[in-house]
């Protein structure tokens, strides 16, 4: 587990609220804890970590707490009004000062949850991005790159050489989060940053108007055998039909009628 992070190595830990997928309720974000525990975990870099959002509600400020309490000093909330994009707040607020690393999760857990903020982020301030990191591994500032482990499919890994400045998207794979402590939770402050300069030119001053309709089931796959060896290629070449409930029908109409109706029964259509 090799982690030699250079000094000032700004590091910056974007952190949201999330929500539990059964009872709904406001909890810390699971990708964006992880992300927050690799910035702990890296020693000797400027971590800050920031919200974009409002603070003045009673479960986001218990869900901020939450991440004070893995032992952070403070949080800044970048204010932004609800239904209202934070990718212009965000852009603004890294302007004057860009951070060497921006750490994300890959998507929100509730709202649009579309992921696409991390791509834009990097495209606002000119930065690589690279997705679904579980490690970074090194950090030369000197030479302007790092290195990260970059989860693949099927728990495969891959190190990857990055030239600084980058923003990274944490997956599921990355370390678990610690839990958070009562009392690391109470010393830690959360501090409101307010007069961020808006894009008008991207947000929309009224919430969208989208329409909402019941959802219909998908489509039944049928049922394919598939032979993943020469074994089982020759098990189901030799083995004998079973049941014999099929027919055989010669007329075009009838058999078309037949298909459809199976078609029908199996959910396809």
């Amino acid at each position: 587990m090799n982690k030699l992070l250079e000094e000032n190595v700004n590091l910056t830990v974007l952190v949201s609220i999330g929500e539990h997928p059964l009872s709904k309720r406001p909890r810390r974000a699971e990708q964006d804890a992880r992300a927050l525990e690799i910035g702990l975990n890296s020693p000797d870099t400027n971590l800050q970590v920031m919200h974009a959002g409002t603070a003045n509600n009673a479960q986001t400020h218990t869900v901020l707490k939450d991440y004070l309490g893995m032992g952070l000093p403070e949080i800044k909330v970048l204010t932004v009004p609800q239904e209202t994009d934070s990718l212009a707040a965000l852009t603004s607020s890294f302007t004057d000062s860009s951070p060497d690393i921006i750490l994300a999760g890959m998507r929100a857990e509730n709202g649009e949850s579309s992921g696409m903020l991390p791509y834009l982020l990097s495209e606002k301030l000119g930065m690589a991005v690279v997705p679904s990191i579980t490690e970074i591994l090194s950090v030369d500032k000197k030479a302007g790159f790092a290195e990260l482990l970059q989860a693949l499919p099927r728990g495969q890994r891959r190190k990857v050489s990055v030239k600084l400045p980058f923003v990274a998207t944490v997956d599921m794979a990355a370390a678990a989060p610690r839990q958070s402590a009562f009392g690391a939770a109470m010393r830690g402050k959360i501090t409101v940053v307010d007069a961020i300069a808006t894009d008008t030119t991207t947000t929309n001053d009224a919430p969208p108007q989208w329409k909402t309709t019941p959802a219909q089931p998908r489509p039944k796959r049928l049922k394919i055998v598939k032979a993943k060896t020469a074994a089982d290629r020759f098990k189901a070449a030799t083995a004998k039909a079973q049941g014999g409930g099929g027919k055989v029908i010669y007329n075009n109409q009838e058999a078309a009628e037949a298909i459809l109706k199976m078609l029908k029964e199996e959910k396809v259509l």
